[in-house]
């Protein structure tokens, strides 16, 4: 009959061996934790949040190597300082929301202390977002003048199925959100171009909303503007005063195009002559470039496919890549 020898008890853990054990679990809750998908915002953004977070694994590497903890002492994930930066998420507060149609917001944030948000007119912000515990980005543009004090406007529009919408939609005055930057490469400077052409989609028109504030708020800048603004419908146009406003000024010209209207009969007689129906495409594109004033240089900001679609067309119509920029 075999013998059954007893087993060896297992030698427990020595003091330096658990010491050991939680330091690298210390180690390892302060690794940075590698963004989803969903956090990129798809604009291109220098630094994006997967350089962001590759810097900070950078240093949390090198920290560890060194067993000093004190190399990620600069980490700061948010702030509620007025500074902007690119690196850093700071808190601003909901001062305002107006809805302006059915699915697109009018928002205000409030700056500390009467300051400036220090952007580039027709430069972006990335707004951060949670829905269901996945943090989402997502870049939009400021619509407000360069030079308000107190307070920024972006305009942004919800889609029934986008997660940031879903936050955005959840938005009360007093309410803070968080964003960083600024961002963009189009940097605008007075009297560089003749013409600016500026052919803008739906929330495509917010980069050129500041951008023609500070030409006309500029009476030393001597640059034509002719805007052609894409909307489904009339009632669909955002921010009709300003643009009203702005096509007083004798250098400003504003067009629309109407995608699913078709009677100018049934338009306010201030936008009959300015109005065409369908969409905007080749043989309308090529009409606007030729009637410029002067040499154009064009602006492009609206959906992905029309981006793409307009590049063509003002390839077609005798612009040369330089000539235009695409936001």
């Amino acid at each position: 009959m075999p013998v059954c020898l007893p087993q060896a008890a297992p030698t427990p853990p020595t003091m330096d061996e658990k010491m050991e054990d939680a330091a690298e679990e210390d180690w390892l809750q302060l690794r940075p934790v590698e963004p989803l998908p969903s956090q990129c915002c798809g604009s291109g953004c220098s630094p994006c949040v997967f350089d962001l977070y590759h810097q900070d694994l950078a240093r949390w590497e090198a920290a560890r190597a060194s067993n000093d903890k004190s190399l990620l002492s600069g980490q700061q994930p948010q702030s509620c300082s007025s500074k902007l930066t690119p690196e850093t998420f700071l808190a601003f507060r909901i001062s305002a929301m107006e809805r302006l149609t059915a699915d697109t917001y009018h928002i205000r944030f409030a700056l500390p202390e009467n300051s400036q948000l220090g952007l580039q007119p027709g430069q972006h912000l990335i707004l951060r977002g949670t829905v269901d515990d996945l943090e989402i980005q997502r870049a939009y543009t400021p619509i407000s003048p360069a030079n308000a004090k107190g307070y920024f406007d972006v305009l942004i529009k919800c889609y029934k199925t986008g997660l940031m919408s879903q936050y955005v939609e959840m938005w009360r005055v007093g309410d803070t959100a968080f964003w960083r930057g600024p961002f963009g490469s189009f940097f605008y400077q007075p009297n560089k171009h003749g013409e600016l052409l500026m052919l803008a989609a739906g929330t495509g028109l917010a980069p050129m909303v500041p951008i023609l504030q500070s030409i006309t708020d500029n009476a030393e800048d001597e640059t034509f503007v002719t805007l052609v603004c894409c909307f489904k419908t009339f009632e669909g146009i955002y921010l009709k005063t300003f643009l009203q406003e702005q096509a007083r000024f004798w250098n400003v010209r504003t067009f629309f195009v109407l995608s699913q209207e078709n009677s100018p009969e049934q338009l306010p007689w201030s936008y009959r002559e300015k109005t065409r129906f369908g969409h905007l495409g080749q043989d309308l594109v090529e009409e606007l470039v030729d009637c410029c004033r002067k040499k154009p240089f064009a602006l492009v900001c609206g959906s992905p496919e029309f981006t793409k679609d307009m590049a063509r067309c003002l390839l077609g119509a005798g612009l040369t890549e330089d000539s235009y920029f695409l936001f």
